[in-house]
């Protein structure tokens, strides 16, 4: 039996639920894969034994699957879970599931020499749409609604899943990174938690905004704890945007130690180019483009 023993940080993320036609429910992971001196392993074809857990990080294996993918120029992964019999079967609303993934970088690509284990924090609402029958039933969500740490800002068809801001900047005067040249990382304008994974595992990183952001725990302002914030995409500030006026007043009469978003720029987590990044300006809602070397405001967002 091999001797489970982690030789590399595997930073993974739960990403988002996509749906194809004539096909089964999917949801998307992504890691950054280090060998065992730390260094990231690019362009290369690996082995992944990716298992879901059901009740604790140890407990019985309810579904596992295996695929080979290549990494990228920076070491990052994605592949899309649930592809075999059985996975449409969990019942992820149930109890509490992690996905462990086992990676091999060397041939034959079945000797798993890197180990990690993720827990599940948030179901995609895509896996939640064969039992939307009965989720309706306990509460639904709304946009600008004190919950999850922060105020809600997006929700989806189902009223159960959505996008939180924080209650607070977490900076206002914050360069983007401290690296400030090189290949682009990220290039989703949507999805800022697989944009933050990227910025905060490439080679020299030290500090970010979205560093920062993933560094975060809320304060207790009467709705729990979390740790799981990142940097938003271009597109999730476009979202707060889009949803100012709900934001704004629930960030004011919350009765809380929060603040306002302010007439000032804010760092997404999406680049233009490998030199420039996009950030959003509140309250005027224009998008525009600066060097990584400037300082502006960070707010976190988070999915539930």
């Amino acid at each position: 039996m091999m001797t489970k023993k982690v030789l590399a940080i595997l930073t993974a993320l739960l990403l988002a639920a996509s749906v194809f036609a004539q096909a089964p429910e999917k949801m998307s992971y992504q890691a950054v894969i280090r060998n065992s001196s730390n260094v990231l392993v690019t362009g290369t074809q690996i082995g992944m034994e990716i298992n879901i857990r059901k009740g604790t990080p140890d407990g019985t294996v309810v579904y596992t699957e295996t695929q080979t993918p290549v990494t990228n120029a920076n070491g990052l992964v994605s592949i899309e879970i649930g592809g075999e019999a059985g996975f449409s079967d969990i019942d992820l609303g149930n109890d509490n599931y992690y996905i462990e993934t086992k990676t091999a970088v060397e041939a034959p690509l079945t000797t798993y020499t890197i180990e990690g284990t993720s827990r599940l924090l948030s179901v995609p609402y895509a896996l939640y749409a064969k039992t939307a029958g009965t989720t309706s039933s306990t509460g639904s969500h709304y946009i600008g609604e004190l919950y999850g740490g922060g105020v809600v800002f997006w929700v989806d068809h189902t009223g159960q899943h959505g996008l939180i801001v924080s209650m607070i900047d977490i900076s206002i005067s914050q360069v983007w990174s401290n690296i400030s040249s090189g290949s682009a990382v990220t290039t989703s304008d949507w999805d800022g938690a697989g944009n933050t994974t990227a910025i905060t595992a490439q080679s020299g990183h030290t500090t970010s905004a979205a560093k920062i952001c993933e560094d975060y725990t809320n304060a207790d302002y009467g709705t729990g704890t979390f740790s799981d914030w990142y940097l938003p995409g271009i597109a999730e500030l476009n979202h707060v945007w889009n949803n100012f006026y709900e934001v704004q007043k629930a960030l004011t009469n919350d009765g809380n130690a929060s603040t306002t978003l302010l007439n000032s720029y804010y760092w997404s987590s999406t680049e233009l180019t490998c030199s420039l990044v996009w950030y959003y300006t509140f309250p005027n809602g224009s998008v525009t483009s600066i060097s990584k070397g400037g300082a502006l405001s960070v707010r976190a967002v988070r999915a539930f």
